[in-house]
């Protein structure tokens, strides 16, 4: 089967189970929408801890652990925060965007500032985007899938990033993320697609 098969099936197969409703807020409704980092209860990084960078890739992530429903999104943020500064000796949240089981999505590090990881690459210039869940072990939900359209398409806006530097971290690194179950929508050209689309109608 090819890469376009494959991309056919799965649009289609997304459409029935009735993920058909991205795209349908202007951009900048989707960026007034992300919740702040003062509002799920976390504090700025300290600037003097941070490299500054200028945004030229989109890279997914995932949270790689189970996330069950009923979690309460903003204390696990606060959490996360809680730990890479105390644990890892971050400046702060690693990814600079979190989108939860509700496609919720949260700002993280200032995208302003290039993000941290556990592994070899240097996330100098890529918007980081972690998605919560374990997608080596369960399926992303349809409203993670759209935002993650919404949110790829507004940094591609924004910063001008090309279609063709959206990838996964494990792309650039030796791990398993974002997942396969989650990786697949960037093998098969699945976001990609939808990104340029995205893009096109925001014109």
């Amino acid at each position: 089967m090819t890469v376009r098969t494959t991309l056919a099936i799965t649009l289609a197969a997304l459409s029935l189970a009735g993920c058909t409703t991205f795209g349908d807020a202007p951009l900048a409704k989707v960026e007034q929408n992300i919740v702040t980092v003062q509002a799920w209860g976390g504090t700025p990084a300290d600037p003097a801890r941070v490299r500054a960078h200028t945004i030229d890739h989109i890279t997914l992530h995932h949270q790689g652990e189970p996330f069950k429903a009923g979690t309460d999104p903003r204390a696990y943020l606060r959490k996360l925060q809680t730990w890479s500064r105390n644990t890892k000796n971050w400046a702060d949240i690693p990814y600079h965007y979190i989108i939860d089981l509700d496609g919720n999505i949260y700002g993280g590090r200032d995208i302003a500032f290039a993000g941290d990881t556990n592994t070899e690459y240097d996330p100098k210039g890529h918007a980081l985007i972690e998605v919560v869940g374990n997608f080596e072990e369960v399926q992303p939900n349809s409203k993670q899938l759209d935002a993650v359209v919404d949110l790829m398409a507004l940094l591609a806006a924004k910063h001008k990033v090309p279609v063709d530097r959206i990838h996964g971290h494990k792309d650039y690194a030796h791990t398993a993320c974002p997942g396969a179950n989650l990786y697949r929508y960037l093998e098969n050209g699945y976001f990609h697609q939808r990104v340029t689309e995205r893009l096109a109608r925001a014109q």
